[in-house]
């Protein structure tokens, strides 16, 4: 394998590869190759490249040993072609070439992996200056102009693999290179030792005896974070807070089934040595860890395998959740495109616009803090490189950290905060007349045979010229609309509140999958008489029913691709649970994933939530692609966790906002909305039932229903 470390003088890229070289010798033969060697002279930059390319990297990447002449920097002269003059590169398992030109595109087609190392012009010069002195001063600018003429013919650093910012120095980057090169799939086979090497992991769950304030408890640990998730139960709280101002006190009720999906919640950054972050983007995975960020090039779902599909750690005994660290965050619907779907097209954004956010975006934990509810305590979820005494002191130094912010909280929750105040007035992407149309239309492919059930959607939107406080809008929504699959997501200038009460899909460690849809929705009331009529309504539905049977039996396929045979079953079918501002149809869904099946693979074959679609599937995703104004985004995706110890659980992303900072410093928010449509759905309840489902956020936000 030929591994290119290019960018300009001064970057840092010798120091990199020399470093990288030792590491990699650790379990591989490995020969260095530096362009320095080969440039003929000050202005000679172009023509050492092209004598690089030919006598250098042409053999090489053919299999053979490259045989060149140096020159000589003293003399101004080429090294002597005899024997005592010549230099051989020999073919090993790992070649790199590193300087500035050696990812030239003339290059390129002859290297497996680019590296591309980046750092301002200023840092460059002082570095390079104080590396070769007085020797180099009367040259720097010549040899910058033949830089900006080399890279002018083609952008190395956007077609890298790998980009690292130098503008910090080097010293911290190596191990992390390393790390990511042993990610990209061009070399998974060849760095199998440095792959097993990131597995021998060891895991410590550490419990503390506290149950502070869930919102406290994340302020103080990840308020300042510029990505962090917190996988928030906050149905649990209801014991502790109760309904009161809600007008719904006392008639909100948890089984004992919504008990179960409620016991843990989650809090993690990307912060510490195995903090990274991964976002999916136009058939591209981009893994930023500290300085180095990796681009993978293939389907999200490939990636997830190699990055996630493997377990790498066991829980001890004493720890009874099913998270052991690992990624978190959220797969947006058009992933779709991916599992039989097609590609939706985007368009440009409005001026006033920041854009869609990433398709898919995660952030890989090695330490967070989980909050059973069930028996009033945390734990503290650390990780550890084995035989690794740094990786260990790391782990300790944070616990006693969380310690520290632990004494410091209240034991009760203060000061809940209010709506943001002017209250956003959010218009819809579809008019009640579109809407109804779009209805008609849904009906009509559902006579004609091309669906059972369609599943329409559409998006409020809004702009505020101030920047709101999402942190401020999410304990808002959560007092308001406490549910078992609630989140608040941050990644950069995008947060995430989501008041989900449905799960998508949860495979344990032992391979147990669950789907629980939902389908069949009434509006909660302060009457208990009436609020008792409309749960008695969802009972005896029988559209809602038919609805829900519809997308179970379409989740019972999804979940066969991958499941022992025989295993498939439905212990409950269309259930009622309530929540604050709704109840629910639910049903379940359980399979025994098939020894040796992928687990990515699994969750493709179930991608995105049947009950988000309708049915069948894939004709049905054509369909919508046809109706539907706009992409959905993170709306109709999930959110959860991808476990080391390879389980996972995700939410249907549903009763959620999103919210994007704009260039002009305010904020663009966005809320998806929708129903299932059958051959006998009536227009205007259709209508009045995504009014419900805007409902539990428009009124927390003070807003209204677009009209």
């Amino acid at each position: 394998m030929i591994i290119a470390v290019d960018g300009r003088s001064g970057a840092g890229k010798t120091t990199l590869a020399l470093e990288l070289a030792a590491l990699l010798r650790r379990h591989h033969s490995v020969s260095l190759f530096h362009l320095e060697d080969i440039y003929p002279g000050w202005d000679g930059l172009s023509d050492g490249v092209e004598r690089y390319v030919s006598t250098v990297l042409t053999p090489l990447a053919q299999g053979r040993p490259a045989h060149w002449t140096p020159w000589d920097w003293d003399s101004g002269t080429w090294t002597a072609a005899d024997d005592a003059g010549s230099r051989t590169t020999a073919v090993a398992d790992v070649v790199l070439v590193e300087g500035v030109g050696a990812a030239h595109a003339a290059a390129r087609e002859l290297l497996d992996v680019v590296v591309w190392v980046d750092a301002p012009a200023p840092q460059r010069r002082r570095r390079a200056l104080e590396r070769d002195g007085d020797a180099y001063t009367p040259f720097w600018d010549r040899w910058a102009a033949q830089e900006d003429v080399l890279f002018a013919a083609g952008d190395v650093a956007a077609a890298a693999d790998i980009v690292v910012d130098g503008s910090r120095g080097v010293a911290d980057v190596p191990e992390r290179l390393l790390s990511a090169l042993s990610g990209l799939p061009a070399l998974e086979t060849l760095l199998a030792p440095e792959l097993a090497r990131r597995r021998g992991l060891q895991f410590c769950a550490e419990r503390v005896a506290a149950y502070p304030p869930a919102p406290a408890l994340f302020a103080a640990l990840y308020g300042a974070s510029t990505d962090a998730v917190w996988l928030d139960s906050s149905i649990a709280e209801q014991a502790r807070t109760g309904l009161a101002g809600m007008g719904l006190a006392g008639t909100g009720t948890v089984g004992a089934d919504q008990a179960g999906r409620s016991r843990f919640s989650i809090m993690a950054d990307a912060s510490g040595s195995f903090g990274r972050t991964a976002t999916h983007d136009g058939g591209t995975t981009t893994v930023v860890s500290g300085q180095v960020t990796a681009r993978i090039r293939g389907p999200f779902f490939r990636w997830l395998d190699t990055a996630w599909g493997r377990r790498a750690v066991r829980a001890p005994g004493h720890y009874p959740g099913d998270f052991t660290l690992g990624w978190l965050g959220w797969l947006g619907y058009e992933l779709k495109s991916e599992t039989g779907g097609a590609a939706t097209e985007t368009g440009a954004p409005a001026p006033s616009s920041p854009g869609p956010p990433p398709t898919a975006a995660l952030l890989f934990a090695g330490r967070a803090v989980v909050v059973d509810h069930q028996e009033k305590c945390l734990f503290l979820l650390t990780l550890a490189e084995a035989n690794h005494p740094a990786s260990a002191e790391e782990a300790a130094l944070w616990v006693q950290d969380v310690r520290a912010a632990l004494a410091a909280l209240p034991r009760e929750n203060q000061d809940p905060p209010g709506p943001p105040a002017p209250a956003p007035a959010f218009t819809l992407r579809d008019g009640e007349a579109r809407y109804k149309t779009m209805i008609a239309a849904s009906r009509t492919e559902i006579r004609e045979g091309n669906s059972y059930e369609v599943c329409l959607t559409t998006q409020l939107e809004a702009g505020t010229p101030q920047r709101l406080d999402a942190w401020d809008c999410y304990r808002a929504l959560r007092r308001r609309s406490p549910a078992p699959f609630a989140a608040f997501l941050r990644f950069g200038g995008t947060a995430v509140c989501s008041t989900s009460p449905e799960r998508f899909l949860r495979i344990d460690a032992a391979g147990l999958m669950r789907a629980e849809p939902i389908k069949g929705t009434r509006r909660r009331d302060p009457d208990p008489a009436v609020d008792a009529a409309l749960k008695a309504d969802l009972a005896i539905s029988v559209k809602d029913r038919a609805e829900n049977v519809m997308i179970v039996d379409l989740l019972r396929n999804d979940l066969s691709h991958s499941a022992v045979p025989g295993t498939v079953t439905v212990p409950r079918l269309c259930e009622i649970e309530s929540y604050a501002t709704v109840h629910q149809l639910v049903s379940t869904i359980e399979a025994q994933l098939a020894p040796g099946s992928s687990r990515a693979e699994a969750l493709a074959a179930a991608f995105p939530a049947g009950s988000m679609t309708g049915a069948p599937k894939i004709s049905t995703m054509a369909i919508l692609d046809g109706l539907e104004a706009g992409p959905r985004g993170i709306y109709s995706g999930g959110i959860g966790y991808f476990s080391l110890n390879a389980a996972m659980d995700l939410s249907v992303t549903i009763r959620t906002l999103v919210l994007q900072d704009t260039a002009d410093a305010g904020t663009h928010l966005s809320l998806g909305v929708g129903g299932a449509i059958t051959a006998d759905s009536d227009d205007e309840a259709e209508w009045q039932e995504i009014q419900a489902k805007a409902y539990g956020v428009l009124s927390t936000l003070g807003s209204e229903f677009p009209g």
